[in-house]
């Protein structure tokens, strides 16, 4: 059994104080062990659960897990985080299974907490299978603390195949922390799908960050609408770069919104590509520094210039 972990009378396993917080940043839901549950720490799945209609199952070829969810599945939720609190590389590959109908929340997320002088670095490679008619909200957050000199990395790789009637809804967000990210997603939509992604991203001191994404339209009506607002400071780097493929009658419409502060970078790259004559797609970028107007309003009211960009940025990223 790992340090940070033992289990009571009844199973509930035992988590430290630092384990604790981790959590109570990324599951912004509440991860409880009850109901569908499933936490990795330290590269190994300490405690899971099922539901009546959602079952976990551990991969036996390779770190992971498959999540089955049932067609009878009407507003649950699943929670499935990562923690690490120990140096090294996690990799873990989870496969989910939405049946036709379903309708469920998965709040997913990993948090690191690094106090030494080497990498901590999580790879999750999620795939999702979304049957006719499912409606899906994916919940991921990122986030990493410690006084640790080594690297916070993480870099989530999303793979999401929606099929006909269904909706997904992807919400990111990295709220602190974390060093380097690298994130890739890839999307596929078939007849009257619909996607929505909300990406929100925090970068400072010399952190960097790289967005890509790709969604191909490829059935008639479907539609995507992909938002994307980030903040960096201080020497942070940043690059987004996410892709709409019309390949048949369709709507898309991508938006990037950037506030650039300090002495950081930001480079938003946004494309359409159009391959059907009936293909919609429109795309918007903006980056800026914090409206000045706003700032002396705020101050106005007795906030320090500090406070004032503060409540300007949670207001900007929510």
């Amino acid at each position: 059994m790992l340090e940070n972990v033992n289990k009571n009378d009844t199973g509930i396993a035992r988590l430290d104080q630092v384990t604790e917080h981790v959590l109570s940043v990324i599951d912004e839901m509440g991860f409880r062990q009850e109901g569908a549950f499933n936490l990795r720490l330290n590269g190994m799945a300490v405690c899971h659960g099922d539901s009546r209609h959602i079952q976990i199952v551990k991969k036996e070829d390779k770190p992971g897990i498959d999540v089955l969810i049932s067609k009878d599945a009407k507003n649950e939720q699943v929670h499935i985080p990562v923690v690490l609190t120990e140096e090294g590389v996690d990799v873990v590959y989870n496969d989910f299974y939405v049946e036709e109908g379903a309708d469920v929340t998965i709040v997913a997320g990993c948090g690191i907490h690094g106090e030494g002088c080497s990498e901590s670095r999580h790879d999750g490679i999620h795939t999702f299978h979304v049957a006719k008619s499912a409606n899906v909200r994916y919940v991921e957050n990122h986030y990493a603390e410690g006084n640790g000199s080594g690297q916070k990395v993480l870099n989530p790789v999303t793979k999401i195949y929606v099929g006909e009637d269904a909706v997904f809804t992807l919400e990111t967000a990295q709220i602190k922390g974390v060093d380097a990210t690298k994130r890739e997603t890839y999307v596929e939509l078939e007849k009257n799908a619909k996607l929505f992604v909300t990406e929100k991203l925090m970068t400072h001191d010399t952190q960097t960050a790289i967005s890509n994404m790709d969604v191909k339209l490829k059935g008639a009506g479907s539609s995507a609408r992909i938002i994307s607002r980030s903040v960096a400071k201080g020497t942070s780097n940043q690059v987004f770069h996410p892709k709409a493929i019309g390949e048949n009658l369709c709507h898309a419409h991508v938006q990037c919104d950037s506030i650039i502060m300090d002495h950081a970078e930001i480079s938003s790259i946004p494309e359409i590509n159009a391959k059907h004559v009936d293909a919609q797609i429109v795309h918007e970028a903006a980056i800026g520094r914090i409206n000045d107007e706003q700032l002396i309003k705020l101050r106005t009211f007795g906030l320090s210039e500090e406070e004032a960009e503060s409540v300007i940025i949670e207001d900007f990223l929510k």
